[in-house]
């Protein structure tokens, strides 16, 4: 999930294709017969402003709700999109992460989903491109897995797809799943459970390691076990 993770020391990952030596990981992940990580904050830090990704999309609504409407409503649009950017300030900016995901699914309501989504995947395709690889990903990198793994993801799946590439991840991955996969998202259990059928495996054989509350809510709706990443590095 696209939560930004507590501030670290530069031990505590890599970029691009280096290697960290912080590479030990629990027996945890011994026991399923495939694991499942979650993307940003798990495997790889994404480079992305969240604050400016909820400003970016405020700006969206604005600029849509004024598109194609005004002839056939007697709306005044402008104290319509003050209103609607007064909302989602209010909230999207308090906790832009939580919140952005509220615009997002809002935004089928508006007429602008495609517009909100592409303003958000822009933002997550330069993040994964800047990116910087934690210590599960060095991990993998170095082919520490053997069992089928996959990504599922609160990120777009091009953004995810982008971030495994960037950080060598291509050939220990064998699945990607992102926000635009299934037909819904993380907290919901469908990407979930598409990561894990891809992957030809039984959910409750599975693990879902990731950072977030809501990584775990997921894994819960789905019936499969979880770990957090702390778990996961045996901290």
């Amino acid at each position: 999930m696209p939560t930004p993770p507590p501030t670290s020391d530069d031990s505590s990952g890599s970029t691009g294709s280096e290697r960290s030596d912080d590479t030990a990981v629990s027996d945890v992940l011994d026991t399923p017969d495939a694991v499942v990580y979650d993307l940003d904050g798990t495997l790889v830090d994404l480079a992305v402003d969240w604050d400016a990704v909820a400003d970016d999309v405020i700006g969206t609504y604005a600029a849509n709700a004024l598109v194609g409407t005004l002839v056939d409503l007697a709306v005044d649009w402008d104290a319509v999109a003050d209103d609607v950017i007064g909302t989602y300030a209010a909230n999207a900016l308090v906790a832009p992460t939580a919140d952005l995901w509220t615009l997002l699914d809002s935004a089928a309501e508006y007429g602008v989903h495609d517009a909100v989504e592409e303003t958000i995947a822009g933002h997550e395709r330069s993040g994964a491109h800047a990116s910087t690889r934690l210590p599960l990903g060095d991990w993998l990198a170095t082919g520490g897995a053997d069992r089928p793994v996959a990504v599922c993801s609160l990120n777009c799946e091009d953004a995810c797809r982008v971030a495994v590439e960037t950080h060598d991840l291509t050939d220990h991955v064998d699945a990607v799943v992102g926000r635009d996969t299934a037909a819904t998202h993380k907290p919901e259990p469908e990407s979930l459970l598409a990561a894990i059928d891809a992957l030809g495996v039984e959910p409750t054989r599975t693990l879902f390691v990731g950072d977030s509350a809501s990584d775990r809510l997921t894994a819960d709706r789905a019936g499969v076990p979880f770990a957090t990443v702390s778990e996961a590095l045996g901290r």
